[in-house]
């Protein structure tokens, strides 16, 4: 004998309303990570948007060419001091397929890092389409990059040392462009980014000791540039 069919009609019923509550806690989640970031943003004089499409095209290496980008939601921007100074930062949840897989931090240099690196945790399943060449462990990390003689003129110990204090919440950490990034998992709270602020800003000092000539504290950074008056761009 057949299934009736109100059996049937009961089960999509029950999927329907599953669906829509998962879909509603989502949303509630969203919009409490959206609050906190912006009370954080203000807290700290800096600045806040709720999306940003083009902001994660700067960079392609990283948690942003792992997880594929698509746009960037609850940004803020401003600039954190260093034990070198001032420089510019970035904080982001990376949206991929409508979903958070993770918060980037970037904290700017003021030069070019020739070599992009990427530091992963030996845990997190690194592996993607166009993945730079692996150079080995270097701490409690494995280290990546197509330049191997470059990337190991600015793998020294102290990089290492510091990478390896990241803690096992950050799955990669690297240097890209002018920039050193992180991310970290997307329940990341303010205490926790600030955190990781401070270390990468330990970082950017190994891998970029300031020029005394050189005075970026109201730079933004060459990534994010102002077309309109409701972007926003780091101050200090």
């Amino acid at each position: 004998m057949g299934i009736p069919a109100w059996i049937w009609f009961v089960i999509a019923a029950v999927a329907l309303v599953a669906g829509l509550a998962l879909l509603a806690a989502d949303r509630a989640k969203e919009g409490s990570r959206n609050r906190e970031r912006m009370r954080w943003a203000e807290l700290r004089g800096w600045q806040f948007v709720e999306e940003d499409e083009r902001l994660p095209k700067q960079w392609s290496n990283g948690a942003i060419g792992y997880f594929g980008a698509q746009m960037a939601v609850n940004v803020v921007a401003g600039s954190t001091f260093t034990s070198d100074g001032r420089r510019p930062v970035f904080i982001f949840d990376i949206e991929s397929e409508g979903q958070i897989p993770a918060v980037v931090v970037a904290v700017r240099c003021n030069r070019v890092h020739e070599t992009p690196l990427e530091m992963w945790l030996s845990s997190v399943p690194f592996q993607r389409e166009d993945m730079p060449e692996m150079l080995g462990p270097i701490g409690q990390r494995y280290a990546f990059a197509n330049d191997s003689e470059g990337a190991r003129k600015v793998i020294t110990q102290e990089l290492v040392d510091a990478a390896d204090s990241l803690g096992g919440d950050v799955g990669v950490a690297w240097l890209e462009n002018e920039w050193v990034l992180a991310s970290v998992a997307p329940n990341a709270g303010p205490s926790r980014l600030e955190r990781l602020l401070r270390d990468l800003g330990e970082i950017a000092d190994i891998v970029d000791p300031f020029d005394e000539e050189y005075d970026n504290a109201s730079t933004p950074g060459r990534h994010w540039q102002a077309d309109a008056p409701e972007d926003i761009e780091p101050q200090g």
